[in-house]
């Protein structure tokens, strides 16, 4: 059981993770900072019709409607905050399931990552003034819509309104999750992050987000609580639990410790019970900044946080599509039938094709598909449980591989030589162990590790294998 946690199952298999099919959203009149009518980041998550929204408007928080199309190209955004040619963008938040795009491409407002760029005119806000009954200015904080707010209700008759102001040194950007999922509670306004439009561009969030009368409502049943200088707090009802890489997003990257967000930005650890009106303790010393890696779970999305300067040494698309080239110009064997095998292109990665690359899971060992000791359908065959590896005599999941599309997931530029189990995504040594090291939230009370390319839980000892292939006999 990793370290830190409260007592909880933390289990590496157990159960599918929730499935993430899109994010999508819209820009107002073509600006890729602002927009006057509202952006949205939308999420849909499996069956259901739950949203994950991020409001992006030059006039603060104005109500979400959809605008006007614009789609810039990933690459007509610069990748570093000190670029003078273009707006800077402070990071990217990237979907965990989504594998570089949408099973039918990224296509207009429906995207798998969204930018965080400076907006023309800032939008950010700070505490302010705090009303600690029902007076006549704080009923009119709360009525008023051009007057954020939040407000903590204590009891029936007591309730602790907190006025913001306008902060012209910051952007804010909401997460907004719309709808009802099956198995989870997920707050409609999820969380908020403000970044500073100086550099070093600090990136910070915080639980809750404001609606679109600008007021953000923690009920009667919420946990919350005065502080020392006489502000309130509190946690939202499922929380906003984050975790900070170790040793940065690089190759000797470690798994951090999960963590809870507070609505004002105070870290605690996480408590017993996701939902529990008792915090957990908190964690001075440590701050609620987002550093490049960081993993923001919504209780129904995780979302991984890249800053621009992280995303500038990340491989591209072009590196990954070389490696797959490089890796099919070895011209690998089936050892079976001696047929070369060869990964599909990007465009065609979740396309079985018939000299798609097929392994044993629990050796390692890669061939072509074949009916060897099993059913001749490759379809059935892919849900088959296991087989018996004819070069080792091992039995284990036998699983088409699938390149990681998506960059960002990547800690390295190495070659692709190991794969997750059970799915069959394919990616480089660090980035596998890295990722099959990190407990991922599940549901409101367990963890387990995930494939960060398609969510599935992991399996085996380990999570990941080294793949075993034959060089051509000639």
């Amino acid at each position: 059981m990793p370290q830190g946690f409260p007592l909880r199952k933390w289990v590496r298999g157990g159960g599918k993770h929730r499935s993430i099919t899109a994010l999508n959203y819209s820009l107002g009149r073509g600006d890729v900072c602002s927009g006057a009518d509202g952006d949205a980041l939308r999420v849909t998550l499996g069956k259901s019709s739950s949203f994950l929204t991020l409001p992006h408007s030059s006039s603060p928080f104005l109500p979400l409607k959809a605008a006007h199309m614009f789609s810039p190209g990933q690459e007509n955004i610069p990748s570093s905050p000190a670029s003078t040619k273009g707006p800077v963008k402070y990071g990217e938040l990237i979907v965990l399931g989504c594998n570089g795009s949408l099973p039918n491409g990224d296509k207009g407002r429906r995207k798998s990552r969204f930018a965080l760029c400076r907006r023309n005119k800032a939008n950010g806000v700070k505490p302010s003034t705090v009303h600690s009954s029902c007076t006549p200015q704080a009923a009119k904080a709360v009525s008023n819509k051009e007057q954020h707010s939040i407000s903590y209700t204590l009891s029936r008759a007591q309730t602790v309104v907190v006025e913001y102001t306008q902060d012209g040194s910051t952007d804010m950007f909401q997460i907004q999750v719309d709808g009802q999922t099956v198995q989870s509670t997920i707050s409609r306004f999820a969380c908020r992050i403000i970044c500073q439009r100086d550099a070093p561009f600090t990136a910070r969030i915080y639980a809750a987000g404001f609606d679109s009368s600008k007021n953000i409502f923690l009920g009667e049943k919420a946990a919350k609580w005065r502080m020392q200088d006489g502000q309130m707090d509190g946690l939202t009802t499922n929380g906003v639990l984050v975790m900070h890489p170790r040793q940065g997003f690089t190759q000797g990257s470690k798994p951090g410790l999960w963590r809870e967000i507070s609505v004002c930005g105070n870290v605690f650890t996480l408590r017993e019970t996701r939902s529990s009106q008792q915090r957990g303790k908190m964690m001075e010393p440590e701050c609620n900044e987002l550093v490049d890696g960081s993993l923001v779970d919504l209780c129904g999305a995780t979302l991984l946080w890249r800053t621009a300067e992280g995303l500038a040494h990340t491989p591209t698309v072009k590196h990954l599509e070389a490696l797959r080239q490089e890796l099919n110009a070895g011209r690998p064997q089936c050892p079976v039938g001696l047929n070369t095998l060869a990964f599909p292109s990007m465009r065609r990665k979740d396309v079985l094709d018939e000299k798609q690359p097929w392994a044993y899971l629990r050796c390692g060992h890669v061939h072509g598909y074949h009916g060897w000791g099993g059913r001749r359908n490759p379809e059935v065959e892919a849900e088959c449980q296991e087989r018996e590896c004819p070069m080792c005599r091992t039995r284990g999941p036998y699983k088409p591989l699938w390149l990681g599309c998506e960059a960002a997931f990547y800690l390295d530029a190495e070659p692709p030589t190991h794969t997750f189990i059970p799915c069959g995504h394919v990616c480089s040594a660090k980035t596998a162990a890295y990722w099959s090291q990190i407990p991922l939230p599940h549901g409101t009370h367990t963890f387990h590790s995930a494939c960060p390319f398609c969510i599935e839980a992991l399996s085996g000892e380990a999570g990941c294998i080294k793949l075993i292939f034959q060089s051509p006999l000639d």
